[in-house]
């Protein structure tokens, strides 16, 4: 017998009140900062994904290893049942699928974008009238899955190439293009010789006199990861913007996610990141649950990281997305398997509310990025 409209609504709100159980249980797991930094580790591996659907794929894949379905410990590859098939493989029978949240979203249109209240939402098929801008925003969230590539079989999955470091060495190329993103907020950048010349610390921002200092006796990847960390501080933490009011831990918790997210998608060991975590930080912030914002804060540094990961002509690892598997391409809905024939190419893109930018409009400088993406 067909679900009534009723029961599959029904059926959905159970979904996602699992969906926001499972998640708040996952970020309450994070109870150290070693936790917080094997966290971020793992979602530079899968950055095109919200913080908050990396926490549910880490988690639910975790499981799925436990439990011998899965032959390693971290996913390799991820997406959906159809995309999957669309690459030449199968999910393998029996096997279930990650459930993360997708967006669900509208058409809006107006004459003055610049007017938030301006926007009116466009009903199915109605075309915008003439002058007026269209643009795509979520307005609700909904289940959707994803599967490992180890959870299925068919065409071999093309490898492509990832940097390999030796200990202590940095990656070519990262130390001038995060210079090249601080020197274009107006930032000048300086070597110092010592630590001393920077109140003993690795790297100092000046707000007001708009530099960016680093001391050059450690070695060239530290010296890298220090100027990542600096970066953080000038895209999030000038003294204009709205996050000048946060807790200062929390600023350099912020700071250092973004440096760790920077390196490891470069192949950098992040084992040396020492963050603390909810008992000196998250537990301070008055008027707000920890969960909350350990999952803001994640999802600030994903965006922030990305913002830079974009900008770089560097060698990056992958984003946990197969080859050949283009996730902005549009995907008609097939018959249900578990919600997953539902599921949208780049769901958490939107999801993170983050508007994606058509190729020829991309920002032409990190700072246009920023201010456009929210941050």
């Amino acid at each position: 017998m067909a679900k009534t409209r009723e029961q599959a609504q029904a059926a959905r709100e159970a979904k996602l009140d699992e969906l926001h159980e499972r998640l708040t249980g996952a970020v309450e797991q994070l109870v150290s900062g070693d936790d917080w930094r094997r966290a971020l580790a793992f979602a530079a591996r899968f950055r095109a994904r919200s913080f908050s659907n990396t926490l549910l794929i880490w988690a639910q894949h975790e499981a799925a290893y436990e439990a011998g379905r899965v032959p390693e410990p971290m996913p390799s590859y991820l997406a959906g049942y159809r995309q999957w098939q669309g690459l030449g493989r199968q999910v393998q029978k029996g096997q279930p699928g990650y459930m993360i949240f997708a967006p669900v979203t509208g058409r809006f249109a107006t004459t003055t974008p610049q007017n938030a209240e301006s926007w009116r939402r466009l009903g199915k098929g109605e075309k915008p009238r003439t002058g007026e801008v269209v643009r795509s925003k979520m307005i609700a969230a909904r289940p959707a899955y994803v599967w490992d590539a180890s959870q299925t079989s068919g065409d071999l999955i093309p490898e492509p190439p990832a940097p390999r470091l030796l200990e202590g060495e940095a990656p070519a190329g990262l130390w001038d293009g995060l210079a090249a993103l601080v020197e274009d907020r107006g930032f000048a950048v300086m070597r110092v010789p010592h630590e001393g010349m920077i109140h003993g610390a690795n790297g100092m921002t000046d707000h007001t006199a708009e530099t960016v200092a680093v001391r050059e006796n450690m070695g060239r990847a530290a010296q890298v990861k220090t100027l990542a960390h600096e970066l953080g501080h000038v895209l999030l933490h000038g003294p204009d913007t709205e996050d000048a009011r946060q807790h200062r831990g929390i600023g350099e918790v912020e700071a250092e996610s973004v440096a760790l997210m920077v390196g490891a998608a470069h192949g950098m060991d992040t084992s040396g990141y020492t963050i603390p975590y909810v008992s000196t930080w998250a537990a301070r912030v008055d008027g707000k649950e920890p969960v909350e914002i350990v999952k803001t804060t994640g999802e600030r540094v994903r965006k922030t990281a990305l913002t830079i990961l974009d900008h770089l002509d560097t060698a990056q690892i992958g984003d946990g997305t197969p080859s050949g598997l283009d996730r902005e391409a549009p995907q008609r809905d097939q018959p249900e398997r578990g919600l997953a024939a539902r599921e949208r190419p780049a769901p958490e893109r939107e999801a993170a509310g983050r508007r994606l930018p058509e190729p020829a409009a991309r920002p032409a400088t990190v700072a246009a990025a920023v201010r456009e993406r929210g941050l």
